[in-house]
């Protein structure tokens, strides 16, 4: 199960991509690796992982 911190983390970039217009096309907890995976955008694929202590990384800081 998600953690407060990841649940609110979650709710939180869900939420700045839709400020953005951006499409959110799969939200997912994956129990292996404790994270939530968003997959998003229309042009570019954007890929957010949040992490159990409620912090998050996306593909775009990899750059």
């Amino acid at each position: 199960m998600p953690t407060v911190d990841q649940e609110i983390a979650c709710v939180r970039v869900c939420q700045m991509l839709s400020n953005g217009y951006q499409p959110i096309h799969i939200l997912r907890y994956n129990a292996n690796t404790s994270a939530d995976f968003i997959l998003a955008s229309v042009t570019e694929s954007l890929e957010v992982l949040i992490f159990p202590d409620g912090q998050w990384r996306s593909n775009d800081d990899e750059a």
